[in-house]
């Protein structure tokens, strides 16, 4: 009697743990299969190698961290450019380089201690950069809202239809971000794109052919990184910025959960499983993990501090990945849906780099400070562009480059966080 009560309370349990990993998969669903949908990489691999990328992590942090990683935003200009110049595979070389950057920066603060990062990339340099992802993306957005193709060359839908289901799938958005209570409030983009989708059909602009063309259970698209040190050179400046979001997400974990993840297992081993993690993805043709800021406003939620949770996402994910009629399912989404959420979701980016710099509470019309700030958005955003035979720097990249250089280069007293 003892014994079977004893393993019906076991059962119960993992099966309350499935559950919960795969609420926290719903959670992050959203900006999980955004990424691939807006640059052409198939949302059927972003969900195995998120699934696995979690797992990575969790193995290089001994399972200590209740944290899932899935698709950067930060990285999604340099895919749209990439896949557009140099097509999937060579942009995947570029990407795998970037978490061999994080990599790097593992070891560098294994070494030198955490404070090496923040002199290297203070706020004064990484808030901007973040701001200028963010604005550099606005076009795209604004296209695609307007039933446009994301360079808006090309119109896919009527302009007032766009509209209509572009802004009502933002003000969805908006308002479950803002008035939405417990769960609700954490899958605002969800909420946003099942809007937009059910007023896409009421137009008639879904085109249900993909759906009938895939199957049940299906391979997922993997495709092999080539070689081409271009896209090296030009993705591998843009690690910085997400870099730094990085301890901020550790930060608010351990801030949530109570303990000093900064520490045990420390952030040179969390920063490892996001590199590792990342370049993982990027050989199989999925986008770059980072660690999810809505999963860790789940777990304050649920009050479900059990890293195992995330095993369970994790697996969640993977076994969705062989699911071809989802993946076809999601490529229905019209671009007026996405389009609307964007305007919002790369905003948000923006205001994430402005946040970082009134954190700091830097002087910025202190001489310079104002120059690091100021140079960062104007080469940023205003197109200045670097080349020396195939070497090529601009856009994000330059903005990352640069900022590193003034700060290490201009004269000054240089405020360093204690």
């Amino acid at each position: 009697m003892d014994n079977s009560t004893q393993t019906s309370t076991t059962y119960n349990f993992r099966i309350k743990d499935c559950f919960l990993g795969a609420q926290m998969l719903f959670v992050a669903f959203g900006a999980l299969v955004l990424v691939p949908l807006l640059t052409g990489l198939d949302p059927n691999v972003a969900l195995f190698t998120a699934g696995v990328g979690t797992l990575i992590f969790q193995v290089i942090t001994k399972g200590k961290v209740p944290i899932f990683l899935a698709s950067s935003f930060a990285f999604l200009p340099p895919i749209m450019y990439g896949v557009a110049k140099w097509g999937i595979p060579q942009t995947m070389c570029g990407l795998a380089a970037a978490g061999v950057v994080y990599i790097l920066l593992s070891f560098l603060v294994r070494w030198q201690g955490s404070g090496i990062i923040k002199k290297v990339l203070p706020p004064v340099v990484t808030g901007p950069v973040i701001m200028v992802i963010g604005l550099i993306l606005a076009p795209v957005a604004v296209n695609m809202a307007m039933g446009k193709t994301g360079d808006g060359s090309f119109v896919l839908f009527p302009e007032k239809t766009a509209l209509i289901i572009g802004l009502s799938a933002l003000a969805t958005t908006v308002l479950v971000s803002i008035l939405g209570k417990g769960f609700m409030k954490l899958i605002p983009i969800i909420s946003g794109i099942i809007v937009g989708y059910i007023l896409s059909l009421f137009f008639g602009i879904v085109d249900f052919s993909p759906i009938a063309k895939a199957s049940w259970f299906a391979m997922p698209s993997f495709v092999m990184p080539e070689w081409n040190l271009q896209a090296v050179i030009f993705i591998v400046p843009i690690a910085i910025a997400p870099a730094i979001e990085h301890f901020g997400d550790i930060v608010a974990i351990s801030g949530v959960t109570g303990k000093d993840y900064l520490k045990d297992p420390g952030i040179q081993n969390t920063m490892l499983g996001d590199g590792v993690a990342t370049s993982f993805a990027s050989m199989l043709g999925g986008p770059p993990n980072t660690t999810y800021s809505e999963v860790t406003g789940a777990v304050a939620l649920t009050k479900v501090f059990n890293p195992a949770i995330m095993t369970w996402a994790a697996i969640a994910a993977i076994l969705l990945a062989f699911i071809g009629k989802l993946g076809a399912i999601l490529q229905t989404i019209p671009a007026p849906v996405m389009g609307g959420i964007m305007l919002l979701l790369f905003g948000a980016i923006m205001v994430i780099g402005l946040n970082t710099l009134v954190q700091s509470k830097d002087d910025l019309m202190e001489a310079r400070n104002l120059s690091i700030v100021a140079l960062i958005l104007i080469f940023g955003i205003g197109g200045m562009s670097f080349s020396a035979g195939e070497f090529s720097l601009q856009g994000i990249g330059l903005a990352g480059v640069l900022g590193v250089l003034l700060n290490l280069l201009l004269p000054g007293k240089k405020k360093e966080s204690a």
